[in-house]
């Protein structure tokens, strides 16, 4: 295979939709016994069936999750750098059409954030922007890197999607991993989400992981934004998506998010009300298919949620987040993205975690493994 659409193409959205109404409750525990689970399985474990089996779910994830990733869990923060973007997308703050005062950090702003994280105890930091290619491209990015990559062991990045080459060019200046969302695969309703601009162009942001394994970055987080569509129906072609991606680029790592639609400036009512227990179930499926693969829960989700996941599957979470550029000190009353909905600082999060049995870790993975 040379991308991820002649797998894609293979599937269709309401054939999967019926397959998954129509799993047993037998079907569920069948998969529940094995030892190796496909992507079938992971279609069972998201289906409204395996509701009923979602107590013993939780404890195997809790196991398997432990086994694989110890007690305990990676934190990071978000840095925003700029609220500028070039699309129109129905449910984001940041969209073209939203009327709304624009910020892009300078170099002396980006600093005096860093100083803020620094403080907080931060050492992994996602950089995340609007996709605005003229403002906040590729050259604005590597400046970034260069003067954070001093500062943190581990950079990421939350940006546009880009060619093979400028992924090439931020690995190089120390970009270690590289998220990007589909939103939805639901390709008949994805020009309704994303109607102007480059984001509304579905099959280049679907080959956007390729490009990111065949430039070699060490780890890929992918996602779907849950309330777009059918929240079972997307998981599992994220899950395909993911599962061609660990075949295609063995020697990369992956995680998977579940950013569930929040209040923001202009955006849309979510069209389908995913409850704690459907992510609950989702994060389950995700770990009992998949052992390997990492678990990022943001600030989108509630305390509760938060305090109870840690135990149930989470490998890393964010904390004390700002989700508008300059939101730490520069500029707190710029646009956000979307309301976070845990606003509990860091120290209070590495508390709360520590008070789970688990350890807060605020290097990257690798250098925990190798006893750095």
């Amino acid at each position: 295979m040379n991308s991820f659409k002649e797998v894609f193409e293979q599937y269709q959205w309401d054939e999967v939709k019926t397959r998954l109404e129509k799993v047993t409750i037998s079907e569920v525990r069948n998969s529940l016994q094995k030892r190796n689970r496909t992507l079938d399985d992971f279609l069972n474990l998201l289906s409204p069936a395996a509701s009923q089996e979602l107590e013993l779910m939780a404890n195997m994830t809790r196991t398997l999750t432990q086994k694989r990733f110890g007690k305990t869990i990676q934190l990071y923060a978000p840095l925003y750098l700029s609220n500028e973007c070039q699309n129109i997308c129905t449910y984001c703050g940041f969209s073209l059409d939203n009327n709304l005062r624009r910020k892009t950090l300078s170099d002396t702003e980006l600093m005096i954030e860093t100083s803020v994280l620094k403080s907080m105890g931060v050492n992994h930091v996602l950089l995340v922007s609007g996709e605005a290619n003229k403002i906040v491209g590729v050259p604005y990015f590597q400046n970034a890197v260069r003067l954070l990559r001093p500062h943190f062991s581990n950079i990421s990045i939350e940006v546009q999607p880009l060619e093979e080459d400028e992924y090439k060019l931020l690995h190089e200046e120390g970009v270690h991993s590289v998220l990007v969302y589909q939103e939805t695969y639901h390709q008949e309703v994805y020009k309704e989400y994303h109607p102007k601009g480059k984001k509304s162009n579905f099959h280049f942001r679907l080959d956007t992981p390729d490009r990111i394994g065949r430039a070699g970055i060490h780890k890929m987080g992918l996602g779907v934004l849950l309330g777009l569509e059918d929240w079972r129906v997307d998981s599992f072609f994220n899950a395909l998506h993911i599962d061609y991606l660990q075949k295609q680029y063995w020697k990369s790592k992956f995680s998977v998010s579940f950013p569930r639609l929040r209040p923001a400036e202009g955006i849309i009512e979510p069209n389908f009300i995913m409850e704690d227990k459907d992510l609950l179930q989702l994060i389950c499926a995700y770990r009992i298919w998949n052992e390997d693969l990492e678990i990022s829960i943001s600030t989108r989700e509630n305390e509760t949620f938060r305090n109870h996941i840690v135990a149930l599957g989470a490998t890393t979470m964010s904390a004390g987040s700002k989700t508008n550029p300059g939101g730490y000190a520069v500029d707190k009353e710029s646009l956000e993205q979307f309301e976070t909905s845990d606003e509990r600082s860091m120290a209070e999060i590495k508390n709360m975690i520590k008070k789970s049995g688990y350890d807060p870790v605020m290097k990257d993975w690798d250098s925990v493994y190798s006893g750095v």
